[in-house]
């Protein structure tokens, strides 16, 4: 069934809105200068996608030229799940609205992010876009782009949205996109389920305290500790275990604050609380002696050796631990299971999550509220791409996940190993915010240094928190 009433009844509020917004904010934008892999550009459906109709969804009416910007290359489709799923329903939504010509400006991914900010400061920007988290605020505040809020409360789609993924497009209480392509976990458990029954752990235990009694059991048994970790490259500590550690003692709240500038501090109570347990567990003799000296690909050797019976990394190391065990362990493979960190004592934020997410949205420029009919075919296009068609296409031929939830995927085509995976990012744990995709690089490298002597024991979390609040004061 056509959108068009549910999208034009938006048209006159989003036209009010724009206004108000017009000639706010200056200049500033966030670029890379990395060389560009590759530049294409095409007006026409790319030609490896399937063009499955898609019955009545259509531009609402209109006919004419829309301009999108995206860095889905052909090239990186063919090794990228969620590229791939994006230039096929970019497809469908084209074959199914054959009087709009789709004007697609298609660059690599690093090109992309300069070019896309190079035409924000020029007033510039495509009709629709990817939109990067942390260029939310600023050209919100310049009057770039459209505040979706209205757009995506009321898409069809709404309440099958993860609505942890809206965080980096979001500035006070507007939204100005949605989250688009396919978003992997930065912080899981990956565990031995046989070694952890021996142990007396039919599953992953839910508490620290009940983690350390199975260390009693594990370093009795022949191990050298019960997970290994690795934190040489400093960023891990961060992305890999604070991040969802933190959400534990904050909730989600407390981090968009932060990212808004909106009153939270480095230094309030349950962050300083968040970096003491972080302290202690690593000083536990949980965790491997050297987690500071060596970097994450070491640390999940020692999953894969069989030395150590858990490990914490990112969807990444899965992967390679994956491919790794299926070829050298296949018993250790068919007993690997996936699990939370386990929740702190004391915490009363977040439960079950895991940091995963959605680094860019789909973005509308805001001279689009010039034209109505316009306008309404890219919130049409905007609610397709990130909706039930992309997230059941990646989930069915990736095992990934996007924005939209749905339910009853059919993931039979995949052993356990990826089945529960899946289940693990998408389907059973709840998502929280990766820090240090957010904010700034010079906050991150004052914390993610504090950090390794604060779990070496050579410093506190009060103090570690006052000197990433001054570097948050100074650079944000």
């Amino acid at each position: 069934m056509k959108r068009s009433k549910i999208i034009l009844s938006l048209i006159l509020s989003i036209v009010m809105a724009i206004s108000l917004l017009a000639g706010c904010g200056g200049n500033e934008t966030t670029t890379t200068t990395a060389a560009p892999a590759d530049t294409t550009t095409t007006t026409a459906a790319p030609d490896d996608t399937d063009e499955t109709t898609t019955g009545d969804e259509g531009g609402d009416g209109y006919a004419g030229d829309l301009t999108l910007m995206h860095f889905s290359t052909s090239e990186e489709s063919e090794g990228n799940g969620g590229s791939d799923g994006f230039r096929t329903v970019i497809a469908q939504w084209e074959e199914a609205n054959p009087d709009i010509t789709l004007k697609q400006t298609v660059l690599a991914n690093d090109e992309y992010k300069t070019q896309v900010a190079t035409l924000a400061s020029a007033g510039d920007l495509p009709d629709v876009f990817l939109l990067q988290g942390m260029n939310t605020k600023s050209w919100a505040e310049q009057g770039l782009i459209m505040d979706m809020t209205d757009v995506i409360k009321d898409s069809p789609h709404y309440a099958d949205y993860n609505q942890a993924y809206f965080t980096p497009f979001t500035d006070g209480d507007k939204l100005y996109g949605l989250p688009v392509l396919t978003g992997g976990t930065c912080t899981v458990i990956v565990y031995d389920k046989a070694a952890w029954a021996e142990a007396g752990f039919e599953e992953f235990p839910k508490t620290w305290d009940e983690v350390k009694e199975a260390n009693e059991y594990f370093t009795a048994n022949g191990y050298k500790e019960s997970i290994a970790f690795g934190n040489s490259g400093k960023w891990q500590m961060n992305s890999c275990f604070l991040s969802t550690l933190g959400d534990r003692f904050t909730g989600p709240e407390w981090f968009q604050s932060i990212i808004d500038k909106g009153g939270a501090a480095f230094t309030d109570e349950p962050f300083v609380e968040a970096l003491d347990y972080t302290g202690m567990l690593f000083q536990s003799g949980v965790f491997n002696d050297d987690f500071n000296a060596i970097n994450n690909e070491d640390a999940r050797e020692y999953y894969i050796s069989g030395e150590t019976p858990a490990f914490i990394g990112g969807n990444w190391d899965v992967s390679y631990i994956g491919a790794t065990l299926l070829e050298t362990d296949p018993e250790l493979y068919e007993n690997t299971g996936f699990a939370v960190l386990p929740q702190p004592e004391g915490a009363t934020g977040s439960e079950n999550s895991q940091n995963i997410g959605l680094g860019y949205a789909v973005a509308i420029n805001s001279k689009l509220a010039e034209d109505e009919a316009k306008l309404a075919a890219a919130i049409d296009l905007a609610y397709y791409v990130t909706g039930p068609e992309f997230a059941s296409y990646v989930a069915e031929n990736y095992a990934l996940g996007g924005l939209t939830q749905v339910s009853n995927v059919d993931l039979s085509a995949f052993d356990q190993f990826t089945q529960d995976f899946y289940n693990y990012s998408y389907v059973d744990t709840n998502a929280c915010e990766i820090y240090d995709s957010y904010v700034s690089p010079a906050v991150w490298d004052v914390l993610n240094t504090e950090l390794q002597n604060l779990t070496n024991g050579d410093t506190d979390g009060a103090t570690v928190a006052q000197l990433t609040q001054e570097a948050y004061e100074a650079n944000y």
